[in-house]
């Protein structure tokens, strides 16, 4: 069964800008994944892991939430404005094929997959065909998706999230494990220290904000409450908890409500 990993916007992007890209901790990730699902997955050190196995979401950043948070639009408010879609889309599409081209460089697989072009909402629920992820990874590919926005039945096109990407690959897939690399340790409470361990909302509530910077996708607040509702047991860590969640361990905060 895969893994689905997601590389928070705040990872590849610098959030305190607008479509910047956060060049070493892109490289560092990539070479992290590399080590351990690249090409080179049998060289010493290297975890016993087929490159299959892996899927890859990255968020927004400043490469996306600025353009829709600007064009009012979000997960749950719609345009019909081709312009907005496409200012939403396409820095998007170029932040994807950057993160791509850092994964090939680290001996990757690695191929882009928009949800866009394959993705849709009906009634507030997000679909994505999980058949066609599916079989990249049978033939050996890492595919890799991020935030977008997505045909919506009778809203135009809204907003999907990384998360709710993460949600749908990790439950269509039967992924057994899911990853969160963010730019903070694990989940934080009120002291600033990591929570080992969220098996309710209710733990954590008080503790928990919205986005520093500009994020039309709800926050940590909004992740935790995501990994509670999967089948599958998850991690939030940052990326010096990367290589050891690759490693089959859970560093950060184990979230796990079954």
């Amino acid at each position: 069964m895969p893994t689905v990993l997601k590389l928070g916007g705040s990872v590849v992007t610098r959030k305190d800008g607008v479509e910047q890209v956060a060049v070493a901790r892109l490289e560092r990730a990539a070479g992290i994944i590399g080590r351990f699902h690249g090409r080179d997955g049998d060289a010493a050190g290297a975890a016993d892991v087929d490159a299959a196995d892996l899927v890859v979401v990255h968020g927004g950043g400043s490469f996306g939430h600025p353009n829709a948070e600007r064009r009012g639009v979000t997960t749950s408010e719609g345009t019909h404005d081709a312009a907005a879609v496409r200012d939403i889309h396409d820095p998007m599409r170029e932040l994807n094929r950057l993160v791509v081209g850092a994964l090939s460089e680290a001996g990757v697989p690695a191929v882009q997959v928009a949800p866009l072009s394959a993705g849709h909402r009906v009634d507030g629920e997000f679909r994505q065909p999980v058949d066609a992820v599916a079989a990249l990874l049978a033939e050996g590919f890492i595919p890799v998706l991020h935030g977008d926005v997505v045909a919506t039945a009778g809203g135009g096109v809204t907003v999907v999230s990384g998360d709710e990407l993460v949600t749908t690959l990790a439950t269509g897939l039967d992924a057994d494990r899911v990853g969160l690399c963010s730019d903070v340790p694990g989940v934080l409470d009120a002291g600033g220290a990591v929570v080992d361990r969220i098996e309710r909302f209710e733990d954590v509530a008080d503790a928990l904000g919205g986005s520093e910077a500009t994020d039309v996708t709800g926050g940590m607040a909004a992740k935790v409450r995501t990994l509670l509702e999967l089948g599958a047991p998850a991690s939030v860590f940052d990326l010096d908890g990367l290589s050891a969640f690759l490693d089959g361990g859970s560093p950060g905060t184990w979230i796990d409500s079954t």
